[in-house]
Protein backbone atom coordinates (compact mmCIF):
# COMPACT_ATOMS: atom_id res chain seq x y z
CA UNK A 1 0.00 0.00 0.00
CA UNK A 2 0.88 3.21 -0.94
CA UNK A 3 1.80 6.43 1.95
CA UNK A 4 -1.18 8.40 -0.01
CA UNK A 5 -3.42 5.26 0.03
CA UNK A 6 -2.56 4.75 3.71
CA UNK A 7 -3.49 8.26 5.12
CA UNK A 8 -6.73 8.34 2.93
CA UNK A 9 -7.61 4.84 4.37
CA UNK A 10 -6.22 6.10 8.37
CA UNK A 11 -8.45 9.23 7.97
CA UNK A 12 -11.67 7.68 7.12
CA UNK A 13 -11.40 4.86 10.02
CA UNK A 14 -10.63 7.97 12.33
CA UNK A 15 -13.63 9.51 11.21
CA UNK A 16 -15.99 6.20 11.21
CA UNK A 17 -16.88 6.39 14.67
CA UNK A 18 -17.90 9.96 14.68
CA UNK A 19 -20.15 9.67 12.19
CA UNK A 20 -22.38 7.59 13.98
CA UNK A 21 -25.15 6.03 11.68
CA UNK A 22 -23.03 5.89 8.48
CA UNK A 23 -24.08 7.75 4.89
CA UNK A 24 -24.58 5.58 2.19
CA UNK A 25 -22.55 5.05 -0.83
CA UNK A 26 -24.10 6.26 -4.10
CA UNK A 27 -25.07 3.55 -6.40
CA UNK A 28 -27.27 4.43 -10.02
CA UNK A 29 -30.78 4.78 -8.86
CA UNK A 30 -30.88 4.90 -4.91
CA UNK A 31 -31.23 8.61 -4.59
CA UNK A 32 -34.23 7.99 -6.97
CA UNK A 33 -35.44 4.94 -4.98
CA UNK A 34 -35.12 6.55 -1.46
CA UNK A 35 -37.53 9.90 -3.11
CA UNK A 36 -39.53 6.92 -4.19
CA UNK A 37 -39.90 5.70 -0.69
CA UNK A 38 -41.16 9.48 0.48
CA UNK A 39 -37.66 10.09 2.04
CA UNK A 40 -35.60 13.21 2.43
CA UNK A 41 -32.23 13.11 0.93
CA UNK A 42 -29.18 14.83 2.42
CA UNK A 43 -26.03 14.01 -0.56
CA UNK A 44 -22.93 14.71 -0.26
CA UNK A 45 -20.69 14.61 -3.50
CA UNK A 46 -17.19 14.41 -2.00
CA UNK A 47 -13.81 13.35 -2.67
CA UNK A 48 -11.53 11.26 -0.63
CA UNK A 49 -8.91 14.05 -1.63
CA UNK A 50 -10.59 17.30 -1.12
CA UNK A 51 -9.83 19.44 2.24
CA UNK A 52 -12.98 21.37 2.02
CA UNK A 53 -15.15 17.82 1.80
CA UNK A 54 -12.87 16.29 4.82
CA UNK A 55 -13.86 19.91 6.81
CA UNK A 56 -17.69 19.45 5.66
CA UNK A 57 -17.34 15.86 7.02
CA UNK A 58 -16.05 17.11 10.26
CA UNK A 59 -18.66 19.61 10.94
CA UNK A 60 -21.25 17.56 9.50
CA UNK A 61 -20.20 14.49 11.53
CA UNK A 62 -20.27 17.17 14.95
CA UNK A 63 -23.57 18.31 14.05
CA UNK A 64 -25.16 14.77 13.05
CA UNK A 65 -23.86 13.24 16.36
CA UNK A 66 -25.02 16.21 18.62
CA UNK A 67 -28.90 15.56 16.93
CA UNK A 68 -29.84 12.02 16.81
CA UNK A 69 -33.43 13.00 14.97
CA UNK A 70 -31.05 13.84 11.45
CA UNK A 71 -29.67 10.14 11.77
CA UNK A 72 -33.43 8.98 12.77
CA UNK A 73 -35.20 11.05 9.13
CA UNK A 74 -32.46 11.83 7.06
CA UNK A 75 -31.34 9.91 4.21
CA UNK A 76 -27.32 10.36 3.53
CA UNK A 77 -25.51 9.21 0.56
CA UNK A 78 -22.43 9.89 0.12
CA UNK A 79 -21.30 10.23 -4.11
CA UNK A 80 -17.47 9.49 -5.13
CA UNK A 81 -17.54 13.06 -7.45
CA UNK A 82 -14.94 11.79 -9.34
CA UNK A 83 -17.19 8.98 -10.57
CA UNK A 84 -20.31 10.17 -10.39
CA UNK A 85 -20.19 14.06 -10.72
CA UNK A 86 -20.07 14.71 -14.14
CA UNK A 87 -22.68 12.35 -15.42
CA UNK A 88 -25.71 10.35 -14.20
CA UNK A 89 -27.21 12.28 -10.99
CA UNK A 90 -24.29 14.75 -10.90
CA UNK A 91 -25.37 16.00 -14.34
CA UNK A 92 -29.12 15.78 -13.48
CA UNK A 93 -28.72 17.93 -10.18
CA UNK A 94 -25.84 20.21 -12.09
CA UNK A 95 -23.14 19.42 -9.53
CA UNK A 96 -20.64 22.29 -10.09
CA UNK A 97 -17.41 20.56 -7.80
CA UNK A 98 -17.06 18.36 -5.53
CA UNK A 99 -17.78 19.82 -2.11
CA UNK A 100 -21.54 20.40 -2.84
CA UNK A 101 -24.29 18.90 -0.07
CA UNK A 102 -27.57 18.64 -1.52
CA UNK A 103 -31.26 17.82 -0.37
CA UNK A 104 -34.18 16.90 -2.18
CA UNK A 105 -37.25 15.80 -0.69
CA UNK A 106 -40.01 14.01 -3.66
CA UNK A 107 -39.32 16.13 -6.71
CA UNK A 108 -37.59 19.23 -5.22
CA UNK A 109 -34.41 20.50 -4.17
CA UNK A 110 -34.64 22.02 -0.70
CA UNK A 111 -31.02 23.33 -0.56
CA UNK A 112 -27.98 23.19 -1.96
CA UNK A 113 -23.75 24.33 -0.66
CA UNK A 114 -21.00 24.68 -2.46
CA UNK A 115 -18.01 24.38 -1.28
CA UNK A 116 -19.63 26.10 2.22
CA UNK A 117 -17.88 24.99 5.46
CA UNK A 118 -19.54 26.93 8.31
CA UNK A 119 -21.38 25.35 10.95
CA UNK A 120 -23.77 26.80 11.22
CA UNK A 121 -24.36 26.95 6.96
CA UNK A 122 -24.31 23.23 7.67
CA UNK A 123 -26.88 22.85 10.57
CA UNK A 124 -29.07 24.97 8.76
CA UNK A 125 -28.90 22.48 5.92
CA UNK A 126 -29.24 19.98 8.27
CA UNK A 127 -32.39 21.54 9.79
CA UNK A 128 -33.90 22.18 6.52
CA UNK A 129 -33.41 18.53 5.72
CA UNK A 130 -35.15 17.57 8.99
CA UNK A 131 -38.52 19.77 8.97
CA UNK A 132 -38.79 18.06 5.51
CA UNK A 133 -38.35 14.74 6.65
CA UNK A 134 -40.81 15.25 9.69
CA UNK A 135 -43.35 17.84 8.20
Amino acid sequence: MDRRSFMALTAAISLTPALGAAATAYQPGLVKQLLAEGKTVFIDFTTDWCVTCAAQKRTLATLRQSNPAYEQNIAFVTVDFDQHGRKGIGKDLNIPRRSTLVVLKGDQELGRIVAGTGRKQLKDLLDTALAAATA
